[in-house]
């Protein structure tokens, strides 16, 4: 090339002009731009030269003054009307021609710059251009389209975030909801820290985000790993600082399909026929249901009455949801789905519709309502001497908390005698169990309710009132696994098998109390589930099954619909192949469900720790859990909370010793205790 010949060159993407100087070598040259740099290039790095006449470096800005008039992308379009119908290639000088009817240096050298930064239009072959077909400029003008209706998406999203990251409210967008459950989704990964112990880099490497995740947190600066989505969640405000990941990571469903909820809402304004046509009238019995004061969904009754032979007969009255449903439609479908309501410290997420659950499903105080009745006989010594089971109408007198029922108790009210009698029977059932073998292990058991931002933990007092409902409850299990028994029904039977406990006088050498019930319960083996009779050794029955809460348990409405459907004489709506199906599914759910209640309570207990470090706590050395490694089970008392501990020392099982809590990460699932040693208790109390 001739010395002064002015050339274009790229500096990291961007055009440069410059004059060629001297040689560089046998095939490089050395470029001077507008600037005064030396560029060294070699030939395949020049991508356009300006032939015709020799420049000096100073004279490009004079030059790209005459260009830049020229640089119209719209008048591409003109030519490419012109041009496209013979497909022929064009040359920039011939561009220059066609478009501004001169082809002198800077109006080809403006051509050149069209056609080189053109997308739409013309495509490079060689050292000319191509006029694209229609059918290729409509599909590229659509992309343009597409893709400038993403940009504008990405900035108003980005609009967004910034006022969310301010405190101001948003209303997202569809598209910015797709964005966010991307987020949400790779955030929950962060439960399996918890479940499989992975830590957080790892996790991270484990599971690189989706593309429009990593998009999003790339375009946002965070970083892209679990945590870094955990935390940007919380800064939108979509998510608190205490989300339930382990119930985001579930398969449990949170809401309502809208299909489901508008079904729930026909039932209740259009109620159907009611296949139980010959229920039993039992508005005129006094009906008592017991719960917690915040419970919603009501789903059990007690009556007591003298029938004419001078016998006493009980009455445990159960809801009857399947009154709203038939097997298999939208509402007993969605049930099984969930397999059961879930409750966590933050509240419950029902297996039915709130409209129905705690609406003509519950068994409300001073309306008519459905129920399926079981009449009991007990003999003196609590065994069931008979008993019935009835499609009923019932109409609850009193809705009583189990405080009411416990002051009641101790009162002795004279104006109630039902409740006192119903309480005597439920001690002879009791005994009469024991006698049979049943097993009793009594731990404390946290209670922890989670309200805004405020945590509180309360152990769950197993109060005589608690137990008669207890009783009850069992009864009415067993008088349905008799009835489904004797008439051949395939039930969800549950039963466990009998445990080989310690013998009696290596129990003896434990810690009586905590420590000796902590070892039993070790050795209880889990409860099972068939379609035909089991034992159940921890409750003492020879046979036993679910069937006092259908509007909670799943698999308490298939006892419903079995027996309801042989009291009517018709066929039964599962085949036992059938129910044994159902009922794999529905465990396999409810051990999930019971996992994250359990997994939840965990973390709210561990939070509740957190921000009490200045606390002492009594402890008990339950048992060892790694003995080599002094790692122990210890129990809180004020708390009824279980959790291990790492001691320094040598510690005795059943030993009680004060500790605070030294670190605590919910997040994490980790906890570290402290023990403090009994003058610096003494110090602290003081």
């Amino acid at each position: 090339m001739e010395k002064g010949t002015l050339v274009e060159f790229r500096v990291q993407g961007d055009r440069r002009l410059g004059i060629v100087e001297r040689p560089d070598g046998k095939t490089r040259w050395f470029v001077v731009d507008e600037r005064g740099q030396s560029h060294s290039l070699a030939p395949r790095q020049i991508t356009y030269t300006i032939t015709g006449q020799t420049y000096k470096p100073s004279e490009i800005a004079s030059f790209l003054e005459q260009v830049n008039p020229y640089l119209d992308p719209s008048s591409l379009e003109v030519a490419w009307e012109i041009l496209v119908e013979d497909g022929e290639t064009i040359t920039p000088e011939l561009m220059a021609n066609l478009l501004f009817s001169e082809s002198a240096a800077p109006h080809c050298y403006a051509a050149y710059c069209l056609l080189s930064d053109d997308k739409l239009y013309f495509k490079q072959k060689g050292d000319a251009y191509e006029p694209r077909t229609a059918a290729q400029v409509a599909e590229r003008k659509h992309q343009m389209e597409v893709e400038a209706l993403k940009a504008k998406g990405q900035q108003e999203f980005l609009t967004r975030v910034e006022q969310a990251l301010k405190g101001e409210a948003v209303e997202w967008q569809r598209h910015d909801r797709q964005r966010l459950e991307g987020l949400e989704k790779y955030a929950a990964l962060l439960a399996d820290t918890v479940r499989t112990g992975v830590n957080y880099d790892s996790l991270a490497r484990a599971y690189p985000p989706s593309a429009p995740v990593l998009e999003t947190m790339t375009m946002l600066g965070r970083p892209t790993t679990p945590q870094g989505a955990f935390q940007l969640l919380v800064d939108l405000g979509c998510w608190s600082p205490y989300e339930n990941l382990f119930l985001r990571r579930s398969s449990i469903p949170i809401q309502f399909p809208n299909k489901v909820l508008e079904v729930a809402q026909q039932r209740l304004d259009f109620p159907p026929i009611d296949s139980d046509t010959n229920r039993l009238d039992l508005t005129h019995l006094k009906v008592y249901t017991i719960d917690d004061e915040t419970t919603t969904e009501i789903d059990d009754g007690l009556s007591w009455e003298i029938l004419p032979d001078g016998r006493e007969r009980l009455w445990v009255h159960i809801a009857d949801p399947t009154r709203w449903l038939v097997p298999e439609d939208e509402l007993d479908l969605e049930a099984r789905k969930r397999g059961s309501t879930v409750y966590l410290p933050t509240g419950m997420i029902p297996m039915f519709p709130e409209v129905l659950a705690t609406g003509p499903m519950s068994l409300i105080q001073g309306r008519v309502c459905c129920a399926l009745s079981f009449g009991i006989i007990l003999g003196t010594t609590g065994g069931v001497e008979d008993y019935s089971i009835h499609t009923s109408s019932i109409k609850p007198t009193y809705r009583l908390t189990y405080e009411d029922v416990d002051e009641m108790l101790q009162l002795r009210v004279q104006a109630e005698p039902e409740i006192a009698a119903i309480a005597s029977w439920a001690q002879k059932r009791k005994t009469w169990r024991y006698a049979q073998g049943a097993i009793s292990i009594t731990m404390p058991e946290a209670m922890i309710k989670v309200k805004g931002d405020e945590i509180n933990i309360d152990i769950l007092d197993d109060s005589p009132s608690r137990q008669v409902v207890a009783e009850m409850m069992i009864v009415a299990g067993e008088v349905a696994a008799r009835y489904g028994k004797a008439h051949n029904i395939p039930l969800p039977f549950r039963g466990q098998p009998q445990p080989e406990l310690p013998p009696e006088e290596e129990l003896l050498l434990l810690p009586a109390g905590f420590v000796r019930a902590c070892a039993m319960r070790r050795c209880m083996p889990k409860s099972e589930m068939s379609i035909t009779p089991l034992r159940h050794a921890g409750l003492g029955l020879d046979t036993y099954t679910q069937a006092t809460s259908p509007i909670r348990r799943y698999s308490d409405l298939l006892t419903h619909f079995q027996l309801k459907a042989h009291l009517r004489g018709e066929v039964l709506p599962f085949s036992a192949d059938q129910l044994k199906e159902v009922m794999m599914n529905v465990t396999s759910i409810t051990q999930e469900v019971t996992m994250v209640e359990r997994q939840t309570n965990r973390y709210y207990a561990l939070e509740y720790l957190r921000r009490h470090p200045e606390e002492t706590w009594d402890v008990t050395v339950l048992m060892w859990l790694r003995e080599d490694s002094n790692l122990a089970l210890i129990l809180i008392e004020d708390l009824g909370l279980q959790l291990p501990m790492v001691f320094k020392r040598s510690v005795n099982l059943g030993e009680q010793i004060v500790v605070k809590v030294s670190h605590a990460d919910p997040q994490k699932d980790m906890i570290q205790f402290q023990e403090i040693i009994y003058q610096e208790a003494q110090t602290a109390a003081n």
